[in-house]
């Protein structure tokens, strides 16, 4: 049986929801209703963590723009991003941040309420995802420096 359209813009849709649900809602705290995901974990890695969960989180805008998301939903998909990134790699606040910005959350409600509504939205540019993703690419290796900087600093002082 061929897929239609719908089949598969449903399947990317899925896609986006376990992934979110694995990078910001997948393991409960014990002793609390709160849930915190993968990328909170790997936010406790020094140097990396946050460049790994900015790297998978851009996967969603891959997906977004597969499914027909406008410019500004993939900007605003790339802004929540982006301060996930910036704030996570600041030691111990970013580490809470992580747990509470859920970064992949919001964009999975952007892209629900694209799908929802797909006539308020203009199909995005190749352009424009080239653009965001290249964006990230130059903050993770920003933040990777900026890591690698700081463990170095934070090693002389002992």
């Amino acid at each position: 049986m061929k897929k239609t359209g719908n089949d598969i813009a449903t399947n990317r849709s899925d896609t986006v929801h376990r992934l979110a649900w694995i990078l910001d809602e997948a393991i409960r705290i014990p002793g609390t209703n709160r849930r915190v995901g993968l990328d909170a974990v790997l936010g406790l890695l020094p140097g990396g963590g946050d460049l790994l969960g900015g790297a998978i989180s851009a996967y969603t805008i891959v997906l977004a723009h597969r499914n027909g998301a406008g410019p500004a939903i993939i900007m605003r998909m790339f802004s929540n991003i982006l301060i996930d990134m910036v704030v996570g790699a600041v030691p111990l606040v970013g580490d809470l941040f992580d747990a509470g910005w859920k970064s992949n959350s919001r964009n999975v409600t952007l892209l629900d309420k694209f799908n929802n509504t797909p006539a308020a939205a203009r199909k995005s540019s190749l352009a424009v995802v080239v653009l965001a993703l290249a964006g990230i690419v130059a903050l993770l290796a920003a933040t990777a420096v900026l890591s690698v900087r700081l463990t170095r600093w934070l090693v002389m002082q002992f």
